[in-house]
């Protein structure tokens, strides 16, 4: 695990804490989870394969060798086919590296040591951010590209290292709200210690929480449209209404009905418009086109 020793005073592991078998049950946790520490090379063999017997002990004599950066994880795939299948292995031996929970680099066939040392060299790298800090920015990266089953693989892989990774929470809350499962959203805030309860990472989170919750109270927003059409100077039907647009994406519709209350009264329920914008822009983030937008507009209203 990443937090069972201060950094520098980890034990120099041995051949047994380096090379292990592993199941498709437990694949998991040998390879997924132990790939946020480091690089784990699986070995995908079968007792019958001439090649593979070859193979295997140049990869554990250059494994123990590396000294621990990195691990060997070896899976026959007579005992254990669906893995290599879902890989898309069609012969043995191959070697697929995994780190921050995905396959990153292989080579198949019986290569020369020289080749099998290149390619671990490749792996390790020179220092660089630490194999949780990497990982989470491989999870921010997917959550932009829309890879939000990969950034969750990634948080979870994360979770089981170190369970109180206020930014790993965060991030896997904030896919599970966006998904709508909102009690999910809830459980995995409520894992935050006490401690860590005020980090920036939970802000925005907890804001797009407490939107969504009020958003899932107001029910067909047409409703509310006609009560605005009918009077608009109805500022709670508007106000609701704008919490309603939120929820369903439409920020720039929302931002402007509580605009417009600001402007047609500035007091109204203790000047809460411009605080329920400000929620908005918390659970947006600061970067986001519809805060700045929405900032702006708020600023050209109060110094106009």
């Amino acid at each position: 695990m990443l937090n069972d020793f201060p950094a520098g005073d980890a034990p120099k592991p041995g051949a047994a804490d380096l090379i292990k078998d592993t199941t498709t049950a437990t694949f998991r946790q040998d390879v997924i989870a132990e790939s946020m520490n480091r690089p784990v090379l699986v070995d995908f063999w079968a007792p019958w394969c001439g090649p593979c017997k070859q193979l295997t002990p140049v990869l554990e004599k250059a494994v123990t060798a590396a000294g621990g950066a990195v691990v060997l994880v070896k899976m026959n795939i007579d005992e254990h086919p669906s893995i290599a299948g879902q890989l898309g292995i069609q012969s043995i031996p191959a070697v697929i590296a995994f780190q921050r929970g995905q396959p990153v680099d292989g080579f198949m066939g019986a290569v020369p040591e020289s080749q099998v040392k290149e390619f671990i060299a490749r792996l390790a790298g020179p220092a660089g951010p630490s194999p949780i800090e990497a990982a989470l920015e491989e999870a921010t990266r997917l959550v932009a590209e829309g890879d939000l089953a990969g950034a969750s693989e990634i948080y979870a892989a994360i979770l089981e290292q170190e369970p109180d990774n206020v930014a790993a929470l965060a991030g896997l809350a904030k896919i599970q709200l966006d998904a709508g499962e909102l009690e999910n959203a809830r459980q995995l805030l409520a894992m935050v210690p006490e401690a860590k309860a005020n980090d920036p990472a939970l802000v925005g989170v907890r804001a797009a929480l407490e939107l969504a919750e009020q958003a899932a109270s107001l029910g067909d927003l047409a409703g509310l449209q006609a009560q605005v059409e009918a009077n608009p100077d109805d500022h709670q039907a508007r106000f609701d209404l704008a919490l309603g647009l939120a929820a369903r994406g439409d920020r720039s519709a929302a931002v402007d009905h509580l605009i417009e209350i600001r402007r047609r009264d500035r007091d109204w329920n203790e000047d809460g418009a411009r605080k329920q914008l400000l929620q908005f822009f918390e659970a947006w983030g600061v970067m986001d086109p519809d805060t700045i937008r929405g900032r702006r507009k708020l600023s050209t209203l109060l110094f106009s």
